[in-house]
């Protein structure tokens, strides 16, 4: 497939990737289905949407009535079989393999297009895996977006072990036409961005429970001495504690024992403290 044969991308999840990645489609013009378990999913990521093309509207980067456009172009669903005429489908739900493996298999049996590319949000999961339910695994490929979608120009392709040359150029260029910029890698567990990213945030979460220096201090000494915008308690609160935890939990399962999550990060996602999304992880945000 070419990438000018692109009519209908299928997004998968409404969650704050998922949202953010049709976005982004729509931006480009294309038509949009997203889809999700509920309608309250639904609506919350389209209210994510209009927030933030209204601040570009407010930047003057867009005018209203190209926001208006961009909407009408995202098509909400809570019926997988609303999806049977994409050409590319990309998976934004939740980072569970066995969850990710469900979906893709019934989309063998409803996405209409023999040559449609199926790809995969994830942030560190195998994309082999997942490709090997699917009718054609050489179409599957990893699409692992950066959050915030419509501000993160970096997108990273992960080519699975038998993804086809075709579907790999096909994502690169894909990308391209969304006015990001793609890293290519191998299928490895935590991929490029979380096998170097993962590490960092669990460190600076062993320095603070081992008492080394406070949350304050932590985050305000590696913003000054790296030049980072933010230290690695305050991303950790950014992404979200249970999928810092997900992701550092693959790789210590991939890759060993230096990948061992810190036993305060695992209280605080049993305790409910993931970080800004429920209004409290290493800081309060509810003040």
């Amino acid at each position: 497939m070419k990438v000018d044969d692109v009519k209908v991308v299928g997004v998968l999840g409404a969650g704050t990737m998922g949202s953010g990645i049709a976005q982004v489609c729509a931006v480009a013009g294309y038509e949009v289905v997203l889809r999700d378990i509920e309608e309250r999913f639904l609506e919350r990521g389209l209210n994510t949407i209009k927030k933030s093309l209204s601040k570009f509207v407010e930047k003057g980067k867009i005018s209203q009535d190209e926001m208006d456009s961009i909407l009408s172009r995202i098509k909400p669903t809570t019926s997988l079989d609303d999806l049977e005429n994409v050409d590319v489908v990309i998976e934004a739900i939740i980072e569970d393999m066995d969850a990710k493996k469900a979906i893709f298999k019934e989309l063998n049996d409803i996405v209409k297009r023999e040559d449609a590319i199926f790809a995969s949000n994830t942030s560190t999961l195998s994309i082999t895996e997942m490709a090997s339910v699917t009718r054609k695994p050489e179409n599957f490929v990893g699409i692992h977006f950066m959050n915030p979608v419509p501000l993160m120009k970096g997108v990273e392709i992960v080519r699975g072990l038998l993804t086809s040359d075709e579907t790999l150029n096909f994502a690169i260029e894909f990308v391209k036409s969304l006015g990001k910029e793609a890293v290519v890698c191998k299928d490895s567990a935590g991929f490029i961005s979380n096998r170097i990213l993962m590490p960092w945030v669990n460190e600076g979460i062993w320095v603070l429970y081992e008492g080394i220096a406070t949350k304050e201090e932590i985050d305000r000494g590696m913003k000054l001495f790296t030049n980072v915008p933010m230290g690695p308690l305050e991303l950790a609160d950014l992404i979200g504690l249970d999928i810092c935890l997900a992701a550092i939990e693959t790789l210590h399962k991939e890759l060993g024992d230096k990948y061992k999550p810190c036993p305060l990060l695992k209280q605080m996602v049993r305790a409910g403290l993931l970080g800004r999304k429920t209004g409290r992880g290493f800081y309060d945000y509810t003040k």
